[in-house]
């Protein structure tokens, strides 16, 4: 009996399935990040910016609540408790734990302090479409330097960053504004004191979706609320018509709805605030202080918000001019491409004292994915090329072969899964593979290889109809002595790329 109950028991198997939110990657799309990081990087260090790393998970009152869109219970991050019953958080951004690091190691950097960092964040939201619960930040920051010259810096800086990315500087714009013009705004509509702090935060967070909603949406943030295609609701911040009316003129000043200077614009709107005049000034500092302001694509725009709550002065956003289509011709909304700002109040929170900083974190997968459908990028990345290992008491002659293609720089590696031609060969298409290196007894006893060009082969039997003649003639495959491997090889990958 007992026998026949164990026999009906099912060992627990768990479903194989990624948690909702995030996703795996594989081969080409991480060769281009990395080659493309490593451009980054090269302009954040040839500007003096040193790199840094902090860990993924820091103290949760560390790093604060400064979330935008936060729609989960803790606060949009993920949490744990350690043992020592303090509560700890991956992440969020890397600026939170700059901040950290700064504070704690205050008296013994340089100050200013220039450090960039390149990591993965995480975060605890609602996702969707493009949206992922973790990705990958780089970001460049100075500490230690008060506005308006070090934002100016870091505004050169960023344009010069996406081109390096690979982004033409006519495909793309860096817009400006000023978190104190936005205080300016509050001053205007009564909203600038500590009573008034939840509601400045709804309406910041609407306002930042201007772009995205238009006026008659953020219209509905302000005021009772909106309903989005889902039926989800989203709270509105209460206001009446005539301060929604004064918002939506400040949204409206960018140089997209007026012809007129933006910053002019403003001032008559704002020049009776005293946060407005300050903003103001700032702005006219950084444009001052950037060598030929107007040929790098920088412009003014005070509908720029940035959904993070820590910034306290200039901020910037990139974004590309026009939009990208897919390969059906179909158009894709990228949004930023990156941004930034001063952030004068988060050393603040652990020395008690003011301390200017300001950065810029760049948007590695949106700007891969624009990549990609401007087909601006480099080439496509192909696999390795790989030899076949057609004899098994060959394998030691194969991975010579092999350790010859690396030595000349060239990525390859010997077939270990089984004998059988066929399946080489169709394991060689799936890794993209250029070249098949082909050495069967008949060519090693006339010391020779076969060369077999995937890509050639590829783009021919779209040509031929005839299967007979194709297996024939074998258009994309030619013999060379052993000795010319290497050479060989190099041709094959050098007319690939013509």
């Amino acid at each position: 009996m007992t026998q026949q109950k164990n026999k009906k028991q099912k060992t627990f198997r768990p479903k194989a399935r990624i948690p909702r939110g995030f996703r795996d990657r594989l081969g080409t799309e991480i060769v281009a990040e990395r080659e493309m990081l490593a451009r980054i990087s090269a302009v954040y260090e040839a500007w003096g910016f040193d790199p840094l790393e902090t860990p993924a998970f820091e103290y949760t009152d560390a790093l604060g609540k400064f979330l935008p869109d936060v729609d989960r219970p803790n606060q949009g991050v993920f949490s744990l408790q350690d043992d020592d019953e303090q509560w700890m958080s991956l992440r969020y951004d890397l600026t939170a734990p700059l901040a950290r690091y700064v504070a704690e190691n205050y008296d013994a950097l340089p100050k200013p302090f220039r450090r960039y960092q390149v990591g993965p964040v995480w975060r605890n939201e609602k996702p969707g479409p493009g949206r992922f619960r973790q990705f990958t930040q780089c970001d460049a920051d100075t500490v230690g330097a008060p506005a308006p010259y070090a934002d100016a810096e870091i505004c050169a800086l960023f344009g010069e960053v996406i081109e390096a990315a690979g982004i033409s500087t006519d495909d793309f714009f860096i817009r400006v504004s000023n978190r104190k013009i936005v205080d300016g705004l509050f001053e205007k509509i009564g909203l600038e004191g500590d009573e008034s702090l939840e509601t400045r935060l709804t309406v910041m967070r609407s306002m930042d979706k201007f772009d995205k909603f238009g006026a008659k949406g953020v219209a509905l943030l302000l005021g009772p609320g909106r309903k989005d295609e889902s039926g989800d609701f989203t709270d509105g911040a209460g206001l009446d018509d005539a301060k929604i009316e004064t918002v939506l003129s400040f949204l409206q000043s960018g140089p997209e709805n007026t012809t007129d200077d933006p910053l002019a614009v403003i001032a008559k709107l704002l020049g009776d605030t005293k946060s407005g005049v300050s903003g103001l000034e700032e702005l006219n500092g950084i444009k001052s202080s950037i060598p030929d302001f107007d040929a790098r694509g920088i412009i003014f725009d005070c509908s720029v918000i940035r959904g993070l709550d820590y910034y306290t002065g200039p901020v910037f956003e990139a974004e590309f001019k026009s939009t990208l289509t897919d390969a059906k011709g179909r158009p894709v909304q990228m949004g930023s491409i990156g941004g930034g700002g001063r952030y004068d109040g988060l050393v603040k929170r652990f020395k008690g004292m003011e301390v200017p900083a300001v950065g810029v974190s760049v948007g590695v997968s949106r700007l891969l994915a624009a990549l990609e459908l401007k087909k601006t990028g480099e080439a496509a990345t192909h696999g390795p090329v790989v030899v076949l290992a057609l004899e098994k008491n060959q394998m030691a002659e194969y991975q010579k072969m092999a350790a010859e293609l690396r030595t000349a720089g060239i990525r390859a590696e010997v077939y270990l899964g089984g004998s059988n031609f066929a399946k080489q060969l169709k394991y060689a298409d799936k890794r993209a593979a250029p070249i098949a290196i082909i050495q069967g007894e008949d060519e090693r006893n006339n010391g020779e290889i076969t060369i077999k060009d995937l890509v050639k082969g590829a783009e021919l039997s779209k040509q031929i109809e005839d299967n007979k003649e194709w297996r024939e003639e074998q258009p994309a495959q030619f013999s060379v002595k052993r000795s010319e491997l290497v050479v060989s090889v190099k041709k094959v990958l050098a007319q690939s790329q013509d």
